[in-house]
């Protein structure tokens, strides 16, 4: 069972994949339409596509955020209609350095599947090693069998979340650290390309998702991992780390390298900068 990285390598080794699900997940958060685009010329072979903005997101009314979970029960439903069963391996792949699989990772922990597992290096990786690729539609084939088993899904979420009155709340007592994913120019309030207001969460730090990888687009190890957050984070203990970053989907990036490294139990702000923003009251600190 993978349930935190696999290798183009080890991907290869498993096809034809019985029993497994891959998922591609490209995506362009400045053009919607691109990652489907990519998807119909060329995917790993067996691979459904799953949009971030259409089926992975809830509807957005201004408040929530841009990226806002969807309903578990829909998700679930979703999950079980690409065959998903409590048996199947899952594979997520993109094309940006697992930032949109990590978020897919994540949603899939929170249903309480744990066998799924991220390609690292993602889509380029697949094609730099030589992997086969196939175009066009690939619709969910559901077996009997499949049917049969299902998905079942506990009725308490796996995985923690918190919402901006937590955050607001901690601001007077800190009981927990809160880790925001974006680019450092984006979190000191310099720029500010996608949220009508710029800056961070007062007293929250700042660790780019990109420091979770190497120059190849593979994450780092565990080890290296590991002390890059106990240096960031101190004696802070992992269940009391936030993690956000513009819409909940970066934040993902850095749990899920945290997980990696060891250090379980942090949790997510799903409506990150986008949510806290929507409301003038929430206070806004910056760094020049």
């Amino acid at each position: 069972m993978f349930k935190y990285l696999i290798s183009p390598q080890d991907l290869q080794q498993h096809r034809p994949p019985s029993g497994w699900l891959i998922f591609d997940v490209r995506h362009n958060l400045m053009d919607h339409e691109a990652g489907r685009a990519a998807y119909l010329e060329s995917h790993i072979p067996g691979a459904l596509f799953l949009d971030n903005e259409t089926q992975l997101a809830g509807d957005a009314d201004g408040t929530n955020g841009r990226h806002l979970l969807p309903d578990r029960r829909e998700f679930a439903a979703l999950m079980r209609s690409q065959g998903l069963t409590s048996r199947t391996q899952v594979v997520i792949y993109d094309a940006a350095n697992g930032l949109f699989a990590a978020r897919l990772w994540w949603m899939l922990r929170w249903l309480g599947h744990e066998s799924v597992a991220i390609l690292d290096g993602g889509w380029q990786a697949w094609v730099e090693s030589g992997g086969k690729t196939e175009s066009g539609e690939r619709s969910p084939h559901l077996t009997e069998a499949q049917v049969i088993q299902s998905l079942s899904v506990p009725s308490k979420p796996l995985m923690p979340t918190v919402r901006a009155n937590d955050l607001l709340s901690n601001l007077g007592s800190p009981s927990f650290t809160v880790v925001d994913a974006r680019a450092p120019e984006r979190y000191r309030g310099e720029v500010e390309p996608m949220d009508p207001v710029a800056g961070h969460i007062p007293d929250a730090l700042n660790r780019p998702h990109t420091q979770n990888l190497n120059a190849d687009g593979k994450f780092k190890t565990p080890e290296q991992l590991k002390a890059d957050f106990e240096a960031l984070l101190g004696e802070t203990e992992p269940s009391d780390v936030v993690h956000q970053c513009g819409s909940g989907i970066t934040a993902c990036h850095n749990l899920f390298a945290m997980e990696l490294a060891g250090l379980k139990g942090s949790v997510l702000y799903p409506g990150s900068w986008s949510e806290w923003v929507s409301d003038s009251q929430r206070p806004v600190a910056k760094e020049g």
